[in-house]
This record gives C-alpha cells, sequence and structure tokens, in this order.
C-alpha cells in the first residue's frame, strides 16, 4: 500500500497480549498510556490478509456482484468480488485468483482503483480495490466456505443499489462510489 504522511504517535504502549488467534485473525489486548496521559486499554484485530475487492467491467459496462449470507452479520450481502491476499503475495495476484474462484472471470487489463482501511478504530486491515477489464468467461472454483450467487448487470445498476442501500459492505461501496465518480 502507498504510505501516506506519518505524524508522531501520542499513544504509548505499555504491553500487549494475545487474546485470540486463527488462521486469517488475531485478537490483543494492549495497555498503553492514551494521548491524554491516562492509561487505556485497546482492543486490536489483527488481520494476517490484506482485503482485495475487485470490480469487472465488460465492453457493455456491466459488473458482476456476488452475493452470500454473512455469517458475523446474520443477514445475507451482495458485494465485488473479493478476498484475502496474502501479506507475502502481490496483492494483484490475488485479486487475478479472488474473480477466478468467484465468478470465473479473468482479465488482460488490470488497474488500481483506491487503497482504504477497513476500519481503522479497531483493526489495521488494509484493502485495495481493482478494476478488471477485458474480461474471458470461464468456471468458477468456490472454495468450501463460499455459497455464493453470482449476477451480472450494469455498472449503473450496482451504484443504484449502493444508493439505495442494498449494497452496504463497506470495500463495495467505497469502490463501486470511486469508479461512478471517476467514470471509469
Amino acid at each position: 500500500m502507498k504510505k501516506l504522511k506519518t505524524y508522531a504517535n501520542p499513544w504509548q504502549p505499555q504491553s500487549s497480549k494475545t487474546i485470540f488467534e486463527n488462521p486469517w485473525l488475531s485478537l490483543h489486548e494492549d495497555k498503553v498510556i492514551n494521548p491524554g496521559g491516562g492509561i487505556s486499554h485497546y482492543g486490536k484485530v489483527h488481520f494476517k490478509n490484506i482485503a482485495i475487492g475487485i470490480i469487472p467491467v465488460d465492453e457493455d459496462n456491466n459488473t458482476w456482484l456476488v452475493g452470500q449470507y454473512r455469517y458475523v452479520l446474520d443477514c445475507y450481502s451482495w458485494e465485488i468480488p473479493m478476498g484475502g491476499g496474502p501479506l507475502n503475495i502481490d496483492p494483484l495476484e490475488s485479486a487475478k485468483r479472488e474473480l477466478k474462484e468467484e465468478t470465473g472471470l479473468s482479465a488482460t487489463h488490470w488497474q488500481e482503483l483506491m487503497q482504504l482501511h477497513t476500519s481503522n478504530s479497531v483493526t489495521n486491515e488494509s484493502g485495495i480495490v481493482y478494476i478488471a477489464k477485458d474480461l474471458i468467461q470461464g468456471e468458477t472454483e468456490f472454495e468450501e466456505t463460499e455459497d455464493l450467487k453470482i449476477e451480472k448487470l450494469p455498472l449503473e445498476e450496482a451504484f443504484e443499489r449502493v444508493m439505495s442501500g442494498e449494497i452496504t459492505d463497506a470495500i463495495s461501496v467505497a469502490g463501486l462510489l470511486k469508479i461512478k465518480l471517476l467514470s471509469v
């Protein structure tokens, strides 16, 4: 990810302990001296992957959304194709893999649309959203945890779904709004 201008850190870490860990994330409790000089306990979620989102766009300005039931939210969610990419692998390679897995699509032209932080008050997770063009349809390769529905629709309709509140996933909302504003 692109490095932003840095500023002095007013937080003074005192100690950290791991509360929970699995292959995707770890939860830490940090004891810190906060900017006002008091002692605080801060919960921090560390993700072991970078979030990767892809907006595939064909020559007719259509895109693809994937729908799935999100366990943590306990509701169904329509989103751009996305997943996690290992931190030690080029994010573009992870984007290509995720697009193929979830939609069966591959692309010959890729463009980074944006970088973002998903919820920076509790996690260090970062993400990248790509635009994929010059698409070739193939077969999906769902993972065991995926029960996806795939929908091809005009890009403008995907934007309208963001505006109506039907699409609420943060990475999808940010990516679709940015592509709309840029008229890419």
